[in-house]
């Protein structure tokens, strides 16, 4: 009887009911000795003051699945990687990692002799463009009025337009520089350019300090916007005919929460990986209820299809030497609640539900005890 783990009340109220108290004959029989042991009895109070509680068998949906894991992400377009069109030395930089910027907002500013080359240069050429304009100009009145050869109306249109063309050359890259080509052209020349964030978000990278010389295909800092995330997952070939668009995803992040989360299929890949994975894309429900950052490391499970079977709650299932029981009400008598130990076969498990196998032997509209069943029979 090591497994009556209640007070002595229990003890003699079992064996009272049994008819063991009376019976102390060494001759029982081995039927006697295993109702003994495959019965219990609970009074009202151990039952209250235990929390117990009484469950029966109701029919559940358990999922059919594929398990996989991948990675929280955001889309190419909500990260970016700022750089420098030219090099030059980092001048300012007044950021740290996990400050958050807006679009347009001052990042670094750089400095560099160069900036300063490129603004004199553009200079030069505008007062170059207004002579060669004029005597473009001048050569073709000349030649339309058979003055002037064609040879020197063809010259100058070539030198003409070979100086707009490095002129509007040279703007773009003042702009491209953050530079405006109109405080060149009022005098006002500068040896620095600032960069300034081309998305929202938060700075998760910097590659550099002040001081610095980088060049234009040095990365200098990066930026995340954590507004629209998404599930980055890996599956395995022998499993990717199982998966489509629309299917439903419970996932976890295990190194943060226990708490599963739900998402969706988006897209399948169309390509097999070398290591023998596709890429499956998801989006996430209620992704702004919950803190999630790009990078963690997530396990889920993508819903199949879906089975019904009658099940227990999961806690009125309890395993002993590989094997699995619950506790089936037999009666109700003077505040006493009477059960009976029956081997069951289990399952799926899913939302706290263990799915019963051999239901044909077990009474369907019977009581079992459902929350406490381990503290009865699991010592």
């Amino acid at each position: 009887m090591k497994h009556l783990p209640y007070i002595s009340l229990v003890t003699l109220a079992l064996l009272n009911t049994l008819g063991c108290g009376e019976n102390k004959s060494t001759g029982a029989s081995e039927e006697n000795v295993e109702t003994v042991i495959n019965e219990f009895i609970v009074t009202r109070e151990q039952f209250k003051k235990n929390g117990m509680e009484l469950g029966h068998l109701e029919e559940k949906s358990f999922p059919m699945t594929v398990s996989t894991n991948g990675r929280i992400d955001v889309p190419p377009e909500n990260m970016a990687v700022v750089n420098a069109m030219m090099g030059g030395y980092i001048k300012k930089t007044p950021l740290l990692i996990g400050d958050k910027v807006n679009k347009g907002q001052l990042l670094v500013t750089l400095e560099n002799p160069e900036f300063i080359a490129l603004q004199q240069e553009y200079l030069e050429v505008k007062e170059q463009l207004v002579y060669l304009k004029s005597e473009y100009d001048r050569h073709k009145i000349l030649f339309e009025e058979k003055i002037s050869s064609q040879k020197n109306y063809l010259r100058t249109e070539s030198e003409f337009k070979t100086a707009q063309a490095r002129y509007n050359g040279l703007q773009k890259q003042l702009k491209m520089l953050n530079i405006s080509p109109l405080e060149v052209e009022n005098g006002n020349i500068t040896a620095t350019t600032s960069l300034y964030a081309p998305v929202s978000g938060s700075i998760t990278k910097i590659w550099v300090s002040k001081g610095v010389y980088v060049s234009p295909s040095s990365p200098i800092l990066e930026i995340v916007n954590n507004e629209h995330i998404h599930l980055e997952l890996v599956v395995f070939e022998k499993d990717i005919m199982q998966v489509e668009k629309g299917q439903p995803i419970h996932f976890r992040i295990p190194e943060a929460s226990d708490e599963t989360f739900e998402a969706e299929v988006y897209l399948v890949g169309t390509t097999i990986n070398e290591n023998r994975t596709i890429q499956v894309h998801a989006h996430l429900k209620n992704e702004k209820e919950n803190r999630f950052l790009m990078g963690m490391f997530v396990e889920a499970d993508i819903v199949t299809d879906e089975d019904r079977a009658p099940a227990l709650p999961s806690e009125a299932i309890v395993t002993i030497d590989d094997k699995t029981y619950a506790l089936l009400l037999v009666s109700e008598n003077d505040g006493n609640y009477q059960f009976r130990k029956l081997q069951v076969q289990i399952g799926q498990t899913h939302a706290g539900h263990t799915a019963i196998g051999n239901i044909e032997k077990l009474d369907a509209n019977g009581k079992f005890l459902a929350k406490g069943a381990f503290g009865l029979i699991g010592e």
